[in-house]
């Protein structure tokens, strides 16, 4: 055996173990050149395989019939770029004339196995030119999030898309966003990403935990204010609405309107503010909103009503006054009585994890993306943490996030606990601290936290 079949040999091998433990290393050190070649061996006769090249124009065909040349051939998009990206490739197309986005994004499924890859996703770029976004490996099967993936202003990242891409919760694009999910489907792991991401900016975190606080309890150093009963969530959400009426008086007292100010000074939310005058944006997580919806008497349903009528009112006025709203829960539908509806038609933002039906899939998707719907049911029960997220456009992709701890996620919120602003209006709501460190909601029944 010569030295050379050895090193390939070992080469190999240790391609092959890289590509069973490691996808991630072998995409980027061996599966990645071959991509790129097999792509452009077979571009031209997989474009054509599946439709996407156009018939030769008829100057080019009357030049071949008077000097006697063959007739030319079809013509496949021109490649504008091709992009290696630690999860995949990245193709650039012009379009030919005749040729529509749309005919990329019906035949993805067809150039995903032509070209062999995980996944292919196109999107148009600007008139004439698509970009075909490829994976190269199974990127939701071990979720790990990219060190460069930082957020911003009201911007954090909490999942990986199926594209390879960070999977963003932008609150300033999409202000109010619903959260279903089945029992162990990763719904509540989701949440407790958001709230390690959010622990790190500038802003005052609001919980309602009607599950004894057994979620967000933990957490609560981080919390400005923490409820985990539908009375005190009553009183709260009647505190979070008289304190966003008082951000618009002050929204409005600094407008000033007169011919003399620039339209740049013009404002009607806070983030138009001088930084001294801004109110600290507020973040409000509704850990299932079904014990919140459901009564047994008749005083449970007038605080029902109070509960669901606050709801509505922030999800409709609080997106200028800088308070956003997360609402989680198994259904989200009618059964939950008077104004569900009207509140789940303020959630811009839908992100769905494995439900136990057809139905609950419908509550989240049923009105803005059908398609969205088959991928929700499609969600395997090996797979906590997947999801489909969407928003009102119809647009949507598959994410999953990546498994946080109760313990880490404790350690991340005790160790931003210095950024907890306080909120005058909420005072009352705020987290029971020990002198040990140990963290309560404040409620009649109390569990420590995790340190």
């Amino acid at each position: 055996m010569t030295a050379l079949t050895v090193t390939l040999a070992l080469v190999a091998s240790v391609a092959l173990l890289l590509r069973w433990q490691r996808p991630a290393w072998y995409w980027m050190s061996f599966g990645v050149v071959f991509a790129v070649v097999r792509i452009l061996a077979r571009y031209a006769s997989v474009m054509d395989a599946c439709g996407l090249t156009v018939p030769p124009s008829r100057w080019r065909l009357a030049l071949a019939r008077m000097t006697g040349r063959p007739i030319p051939e079809s013509r496949a998009p021109r490649i504008l770029r091709l992009r290696p990206t630690r999860t995949g490739l990245v193709l650039r197309l012009k379009l030919r004339p005749g040729q529509d986005a749309f005919d990329f994004s019906a035949a993805s499924d067809r150039l995903r196995h032509s070209f062999v890859m995980q996944n292919v996703t196109a999107r148009e770029i600007r008139s004439g030119v698509v970009e075909l976004r490829m994976t190269g490996y199974d990127v939701l099967k071990r979720v790990q999030m990219p060190a460069a993936a930082r957020g911003g202003v009201m911007r954090v990242p909490v999942a990986m898309r199926e594209d390879g891409e960070v999977y963003y919760r932008d609150y300033h694009q999409t202000p109010h966003a619903l959260n279903v999910g089945a029992t162990q489907s990763g719904k509540s792991v989701y949440q407790r990403n958001l709230v390690a991401a959010l622990a790190t900016l500038d802003v005052a975190l609001v919980g309602i935990d009607c599950k004894q606080g057994v979620e967000l309890a933990p957490l609560a150093r981080r919390f400005t204010a923490l409820t985990d009963n539908p009375d005190a969530a009553a009183d709260l959400l009647d505190a979070l609405v008289e304190h966003m009426e008082g951000v618009y008086q002050l929204i409005r007292r600094e407008q000033r309107l007169s011919a003399d100010l620039p339209d740049a000074e013009i404002t009607a939310d806070i983030w138009d503010l001088p930084d001294h005058l801004r109110p600290t944006p507020i973040v409000l997580l509704v850990d299932e909103v079904a014990e919140l919806a459901l009564f047994a008497t008749k005083e449970e349903e007038k605080r029902r009503d109070r509960i669901i009528t606050s709801l509505v009112r922030l999800a409709q006025l609080g997106r200028a006054a800088g308070i956003y709203l997360e609402i989680c829960g198994q259904r989200f539908g009618s059964e939950l009585g008077k104004g569900i509806t009207m509140l789940r038609a303020q959630l811009t933002g839908r992100t769905a994890h494995r439900v136990n039906d057809e139905t609950s899939a419908n509550m989240a998707f049923g009105d803005i993306a059908p398609d969205a719907v088959l991928a929700t049911v499609q969600i395997r029960t090996d797979r906590p943490g997947t999801a489909v997220a969407g928003d009102s456009s119809g647009g949507w992709v598959r994410i999953r996030t990546p498994h946080l701890t109760l313990r880490r996620a404790v350690n991340i919120a005790n160790s931003h606990a210095h950024r907890t602003p306080e909120v005058p209006a909420l005072d009352a709501f705020r987290p029971v601290l020990s002198p040990l460190g140990k963290a309560a909601a404040p409620s009649a029944v109390t569990a420590p936290a995790i340190v």
